[in-house]
């Protein structure tokens, strides 16, 4: 039983939120989560109809080291619960400009891919991973700690890490270093764009995010990624707490800046001791907490802050499979500076859109009925903006997105659909409240990370915790989980109890690194 005291309420079943969820049921807090939705997950929650399933949201499954640890926290073994496959190619990269790479984790095959793109550029490989491999143990305690103050920045962690740090070098400027051709730069920078920011201007710490693929590999977790949403809230209610879907909260009630309880849908009104939010951040502001509450994250601040892009989804349900087309391709427009510009800088819809492609039925055959497939089609595109009225400049630009799929080999698509959703910013700002339709959150510029980012301790509210892209460390899956173990451990302190710790090391060699079985 939960002591008294030790009320929390988890508002959102998103990622974050269902880490939290588990985290603190398992140390004894009596959690209740509550979602709008009517499934867990949020942008990481299931599409289902007619017999096909899609992920909304998130489909490469990365760095599950972190999940891993905290299902052992819970008693849980994540292999187990969530089955899952490593694939190999990782991804096919399809180079407008010429060329192709089938991306594997495997170095001499990766160096012999990169050796039919630029000769001189493949044995420049193993160097890359070296040094990310030293990166990412440098910052691995940063990424693992809370920065709420202005004193963080002087720990002894981030002051051995600032040398490779190079704020003055953005992804792409760093890979300068390694690699001479432009497609093998953008071959290991595109990874940028989980994090909805161009290579161009992301900061050379994320040249991380590319060695994560090749070091610890790109995952399918079987139902897809929205399976490991649904098993972590049957975790959660499995260890106490309450799970409520298709239940919004309309209000939050407080005394002073402490937040105390709270409204919702369903007529109730509730207090609670701790409250730990995982909702998109700048609406959830916005929408539950008054202006004159926010000392630092104010309307102003939020209206003037930068966010990464948006995405333009379509979820097809065909006749027949793809067996040519590998799991994942991605295909990179010709020009991919002026894709980027488009996107980023001048915010109108790109002319020769790079986009990726998911064939997720050639992996796991429990997403479509027998004799059909899925394809999954992103296309990053710019969040709200003035130049884009979606409601006239959707079909048009479906006809070019279905144009630029045949670059990849997929013809004559029209007649084999059996089923289609479109979903574009407008659909991700009103569907799933998500500030300007900026699907992977508040940029990730030097401005807005560490101190400069939301603190996982809600600096403007009392007893309010953060988990998810819009606090620290940031956006994607592992450190969006990391951010709810960041949230929770200083919860747990809060509130007198003890967090849980993983019990026991990683059991599956899969999930280690590929240096721990062959040296790079």
């Amino acid at each position: 039983m939960a002591k008294r005291g030790n009320r929390v309420c988890v508002i959102g079943a998103g990622p974050g939120g269902l880490a939290s969820a588990m985290l603190l049921a398992k140390a004894g807090a009596e959690v209740t989560v509550i979602d709008r939705l009517s499934r867990p997950g949020g942008r990481c929650s299931a599409l289902e109809q007619s017999g096909f399933r899609f992920d909304h949201g998130p489909t490469f499954f990365l760095y599950p080291r972190v999940l891993d640890e905290i299902f052992r926290s819970v008693g849980c073994d994540l292999r187990t619960e969530c089955p899952m496959t490593r694939l190999d190619p990782q991804y096919r990269l399809e180079f407008g400009a010429g060329g192709r790479i089938d991306a594997t984790p495997d170095i001499p095959r990766m160096k012999q891919q990169i050796a039919a793109i630029n000769a001189g550029d493949a044995e420049a490989f193993e160097g890359f991973l070296n040094e990310n491999r030293r990166k990412l143990e440098l910052f691995r305690p940063i990424l693992e700690s809370p920065f709420n103050s202005l004193l963080d920045l002087v720990r002894p962690a981030v002051l051995k890490a600032l040398p490779m740090v190079r704020p003055w070098r953005s992804v792409a400027g760093d890979l300068l270093s390694h690699f001479s051709d432009p497609r093998l730069i953008t071959a290991f920078s595109f990874q940028s764009k989980y994090l909805g920011m161009s290579p161009f201007q992301c900061p050379s710490l994320f040249t991380i995010l590319a060695f994560l693929e090749y070091e610890y590999g790109v995952w399918h977790p079987t139902g897809g990624c929205a399976a490991v949403s649904e098993k972590m809230a049957q975790l959660a209610a499995r260890l106490g707490a309450e799970v409520r879907l298709s239940e919004e909260v309309t209000k939050l009630e407080f005394e002073g800046r402490k937040v105390v309880g709270l409204e919702t849908t369903a007529g109730r009104n509730e207090r609670f001791d701790a409250f730990v939010i995982n909702a998109d951040f700048a609406a959830a502001m916005g929408h539950l907490v008054p202006n004159a509450l926010r000392r630092r994250w104010s309307d102003q601040r939020l209206a003037r802050s930068r966010y990464s892009c948006s995405t333009w989804m379509m979820y097809l349900g065909m006749e027949g499979s793809f067996p040519e087309l590998p799991h994942h391709t991605i295909y990179i427009s010709k020009d991919y500076e002026r894709n980027l510009r488009e996107i980023d800088t001048e915010q109108v819809l790109p002319s020769d859109p790079s986009f990726y492609v998911q064939n997720a039925c050639i992996t796991d055959n429990t997403l479509a009925p027998a004799g059909h497939s899925t394809l999954y089609v992103l296309v990053p595109v710019p969040h709200q903006s003035p130049q884009v009225n979606w409601q006239r400049d959707s079909a048009d630009f479906r006809r070019r997105v279905l144009q630029q799929l045949q670059r990849v080999g997929l013809q004559d698509l029209e007649r084999r659909i059996v089923f289609e959703r479109v979903l574009t910013p407008d659909d991700w700002q009103h569907g799933f409240r998500i500030y300007r339709g900026a699907t992977f959150n508040l940029a990730h510029n030097l401005g807005q990370m560490l101190t400069r980012r939301p603190h996982n301790r809600f600096e403007d509210l009392e007893q309010v915790y953060l988990a998810g892209g819009g606090t620290h460390p940031g956006s994607g899956l592992p450190v969006i989980y990391e951010s709810a173990r960041i949230s929770c451990r200083m919860l747990c302190a809060e509130l007198g109890l003890s967090f849980p710790e993983p019990d026991a090391p990683v059991s599956g060699v899969d999930l280690l690194p590929l240096s721990s079985k062959q040296v790079a």
